[in-house]
């Protein structure tokens, strides 16, 4: 039977399984420029052009998103999966979502492994790192522009920078204690803590009838159920257990893959206000906690990942790949499978709870379509995250600029880079893509240009 067609009757023509899987696959490969440009996209797509959805639901389910941990674009487009063909639809619109993002990363993680050192390459690298400096630094601004609108989330804001600034505290704590005040501020101050204005998506009302429409009730499987819910609770638990299981008994709980798992699961549970909300904690436990990887090839795979497609918190399948490489897992003649491995582990365990918050929660969700509450937490956490990445461009920015440590040398070719990247992003508002290809043509010239000029010379 056609479970579109029961879902969606009342509407235009439903859709099939087969137009949904072309989508979705089309989506994971153009989903470029971060949630609010895929957001956007899947706006166009899914509200405008082609009505599967109606702007009502598609913001109900938004908000919904927004409220998580984790990627709320790609959990967006895992609920709509969901209430269009079940679990499976949203199994498989999220990790559409997902897959063609982690094949590029894979492959570019093994170029940037094996020949990183090639000249080309390592001027690529030169001059992107410092307009990835600038990138962190606008998203610290422009999300800070957007959320701290009184004195209550300006002083948690620069809390939170103080706090893992100067006084190393985990971002876990931050981000509990942040909630904490949000929580207490909301019922004493409610004005205070209402969310910001602004959306990711366009305003504009699209007409004509959609698909799943204002008015379309919810089909049978997105009907809350105690059953069903203790049923799929028991699913994810025993899945997640079952994997990290698994790992803990091929290579034992202190093994890389294992830590890992189990890294990258908290991690997953800590991505309040997008993916540069948890670089800060992946820092932390990653380059300085476990030494996996540095912090120059951290920001070598942010670059990665702002200019592939899909969630921008993908970087963590570089985190994984470089680690993996790295530690020879399988031998210093499999060090491509170790990095594969590694990223497909860590990739795993960080979108798992995705996928189960939004076949748990969407039930729930779908049996009230008015205003969700709550959101002051929310709101204070978003503001506490602005001053993490400041932090955290602080943080690039000292090893980009001083690549030996304070007292080492000054590079000034990375800060003239640096400084044209931040000109280029505030002021003329340059996109993500051409602003770190420019970067990348300006470190191979720097690369060259000594040799050049002494060809030149001679």
């Amino acid at each position: 039977m056609n479970n579109s067609a029961e879902t969606l009757a009342g509407g235009p023509e439903p859709v099939t399984r087969a137009q949904a899987f072309a989508f979705w696959l089309k989506l994971g490969f153009i989903s470029f420029g971060g949630p609010a440009g895929q957001i956007a996209i899947m706006h166009e797509e899914l509200v405008e052009r082609r009505r599967w959805i109606s702007e009502k639901r598609f913001l109900h389910a938004l908000n919904y998103c927004m409220l998580l941990p984790g990627p709320e674009a790609q959990q967006l487009a895992t609920y709509i999966g969901w209430l269009m063909h079940r679990s499976w639809g949203g199994i498989v619109a999220g990790g559409l979502f997902v897959l063609p993002s982690l094949f590029i990363l894979i492959a570019l993680s093994w170029v940037y492994m094996a020949f990183g050192h090639v000249p080309v390459i390592a001027g690529i690298f030169y001059g992107i790192k410092p307009a990835v400096t600038a990138l962190v630094l606008h998203a610290a601004l422009r999300i800070g522009s957007r959320v701290l609108k009184n004195r209550w989330l300006w002083g948690i804001a620069a809390a939170s920078f103080i706090a893992i600034f100067a006084l190393d505290v985990p971002f876990p704590l931050i981000v509990l204690a942040a909630a904490l005040v949000g929580y207490f501020g909301g019922q004493f101050a409610p004005a205070q803590f209402a969310p910001g204005g602004g959306s990711h998506g366009p305003a504009a009302k699209a007409s004509g009838p959609a698909c799943i429409d204002d008015d379309t009730p919810a089909p049978a499987h997105a009907r809350f159920s105690w059953a069903r819910f203790r049923t799929l609770l028991l699913l994810c638990l025993g899945l997640w257990a079952l994997a990290i299981g698994g790992l803990s008994a091929l290579f034992g709980w202190d093994a890389m893959l294992t830590q890992m798992a189990w890294f990258f699961t908290k991690a997953a549970l800590l991505t309040f206000g997008g993916a540069y909300a948890v670089l800060p904690y992946v820092v932390q436990g990653a380059v300085e906690q476990h030494q996996w990887l540095s912090a120059p090839q951290m920001i070598d795979g942010l670059a990665l990942g702002e200019t592939t497609p899909g969630p921008l918190i993908m970087v963590v399948a570089f985190v994984g790949f470089v680690g993996g490489w790295g530690a020879a897992l399988f031998g210093s003649d499999a060090l491509w499978l170790s990095g594969a491995v590694a990223a497909t582990v860590v990739t795993f365990f960080t979108f798992l709870p995705s996928f189960c918050f939004i076949l748990l929660g969407g039930p729930f969700i779908e049996s009230t379509h008015g205003k969700l509450g709550f959101t002051a937490p929310l709101t204070a956490i978003t503001a506490a995250v602005v001053g993490v990445i400041l932090n955290l461009a602080l943080f690039f920015a000292y090893h980009v600029l001083w690549p030996e440590g304070l007292a080492g040398r000054f590079e000034w070719a990375s800060a003239g880079i640096g400084l044209a990247a931040a000109v280029a992003l505030f002021r003329f508002k340059l996109g993500v893509i051409p602003l770190v290809l420019g970067a990348g043509l300006a470190g191979i010239a720097w690369q060259f240009l000594p040799a050049a000029l002494l060809h030149a010379k001679f």
